[in-house]
This record gives structure tokens, C-alpha cells and sequence, in this order.
């Protein structure tokens, strides 16, 4: 069992950068025109992170969805997706990491691995070009593709782990591969799937992957969005649309649905992620504009 004070100072870390992140985000936005999200925006935001809370994933999805509209240049589609689904995915540490117990050296080991590395990943991303951003979004496409097959056709582990906590050199792996994972996320990989897949290799429930993969992504989604907010690398509209249309979604996943079959839908996602992925590989090879 947690450390029940540790885990009220971690509900409250997770509190104040929610806070610290609404001001530092209006303030580098100060002077700009106001940007108002259209139905759109904010249904996409809203139905996402539904489907995010209950464990299926939004990146994929979201930048399947944001491609085939053309909503935005494909170098934009990574901030937008970490500086709009922060505080939404904020909600959900919030609430995983106060009903899901868990040994707390491992979760905010895991934790803080992946804020470094999404620290170190936003700033590669803010300064890539074009092109080396839709590689790298097409083959994380792909690999998401990969992950809901697999899933799908029940080739990952088993759901048998029981253990709620991780020591010795397992722990120093999780750790280092979830340093990984934060660092991906910067390029639109989304962090639950491969998650989900190392604690259950790794003998932990199924169940501790969500306030590891939520609590993470809660705190580098923050760390790395203001610094696409510096760079300007993301869409505001659209960003606004996932912040204000996710905070309701997660709210009804999480407190309204107790039950919702969603393998159908695991293969609806999987088909429209591996489609997306080809239009952004495609987009990649396709030879640059001339000036």
C-alpha cells in the first residue's frame, strides 16, 4: 500500500502544475488575438479523452483525426496534442492516482523518468524540421497500429501480474524505458500502450499501469507543452478545443461509465491510425515546395 501522505503530497504537486501551467500558458499567450475553438475542436477534445480515461489512448486517434481533416501543418500536430491534452490528462492523475493504490518509490520513479525525458524531447522536437516530424509521426503511427493489433488479437501478456510495485534492477528498467517513453511522447507516441505492455512483462496488475502511464503523462504533457508554446509550434484553436472539450470527457469516463465494449472500437481506431500513418509517410516523401 502507498505512503497515504506521499500520495496526498503527489495529488497536490499535480494541483499546482495544473495551476502554474493555466498562467504560464495565458501569460506566453498575452497579446495574441483570442482564439475560440469551433463544435469541432471541442467534440474531438471532449470524445478523446473519454476514450483516453478508460485506457485506449488519444494521441493516436487525435492525430489520425487532425491529419485526415488537415486541420493543421503536420509539424504542429505534436505540440497541439501535449500543450491541449495536458490539463485533461492532469484530471485523470488526479483521479487514478487517489483510487488506484500503488507502491509510491515506483510511481514517481517512473514518474519523474518520463518528465525528463519529455523535457529533453521537447526541446528536439520545437527545432525539427518538417519532414523529420512526419517520419517520425508516421512510424509512431504505425507502431500504435501495431500495439491495438496486437492487442486486439490478444498476443500481449496475459493480464495475470499481481504485483503493485517494482524494485532492484526491474525498477531501473522501468525506469529507463518510461524515460523513453516521455521522450516520445514529444513526437505524438503515445505513452499508455507501451506502458501498459512493460508493467504487465514486468509481473505488475494491468491496473498499476494506469496511475504510472496517467501520473506521467500529467506531469510531462505540462513540462514539455509551455515549450511549444514558447517555440509556437502548436495550434491554439485546436489546443483550446482539446482542453476545454477533454476536462468533461474524462469527468464522464470516469465518474458515469462503469462498463463499454470497446474492442470494436479498438479495431475502428487501428484502422483509421494505420490509415493516417500512410497519408503522413506519404506526406514525408513527397518532395519539399520550392521556394
Amino acid at each position: 500500500m502507498p505512503n497515504v501522505s506521499g500520495v496526498r503530497l503527489l495529488l497536490a504537486i499535480l494541483v499546482a502544475v495544473a495551476g502554474w501551467y493555466v498562467l504560464r500558458w495565458r501569460s506566453l499567450e498575452r497579446g495574441r488575438s483570442a482564439a475560440r475553438p469551433g463544435l469541432v475542436d471541442l467534440t474531438i477534445g471532449f470524445v478523446s479523452n473519454f476514450f483516453d480515461t478508460l485506457g485506449i489512448g488519444s494521441f493516436a486517434p487525435t492525430t489520425a483525426v487532425f491529419k485526415l481533416r488537415r486541420r493543421m501543418a503536420d509539424e504542429a500536430i505534436p505540440g497541439t496534442l501535449n500543450v491541449g491534452q495536458a490539463l485533461p490528462t492532469l484530471t485523470e492523475g488526479l483521479i487514478f492516482i487517489a483510487i488506484v493504490s500503488l507502491d509510491l518509490t515506483t510511481l514517481v520513479a517512473m514518474i519523474s523518468a518520463a518528465v525528463l525525458g519529455a523535457w529533453l524531447g521537447a526541446g528536439v522536437v520545437a527545432r525539427a524540421p518538417r519532414r523529420a516530424i512526419q517520419f517520425a509521426m508516421g512510424f509512431a503511427l504505425l507502431s500504435a497500429a501495431a500495439l491495438l493489433l496486437a492487442r486486439n488479437l490478444a498476443w500481449l501478456p496475459v493480464d495475470d501480474g499481481s504485483a503493485l510495485g517494482l524494485h532492484g534492477g526491474t525498477l531501473v528498467l522501468a525506469v529507463c524505458v518510461n524515460a523513453l517513453l516521455g521522450a516520445l511522447m514529444m513526437v505524438g507516441v503515445g505513452l499508455y500502450a507501451p506502458c501498459l505492455v512493460l508493467v504487465t512483462l514486468l509481473g505488475m496488475s494491468p491496473l498499476a499501469a494506469f496511475p504510472i502511464m496517467m501520473g506521467s503523462c500529467a506531469l510531462l504533457m505540462p513540462v514539455g507543452g509551455i515549450r511549444f508554446v514558447r517555440a509556437r509550434r502548436y495550434q491554439r484553436c485546436a489546443a483550446l478545443g482539446l482542453t476545454l472539450g477533454g476536462i468533461p470527457g474524462v469527468l464522464c469516463a470516469a465518474f458515469l461509465v462503469r462498463s463499454l465494449p470497446l474492442n470494436w472500437l479498438r479495431w475502428l481506431v487501428a484502422a483509421v491510425v494505420l490509415y493516417a500513418a500512410v497519408l503522413m509517410l506519404a506526406s514525408a516523401r513527397a518532395p519539399a515546395p520550392e521556394r
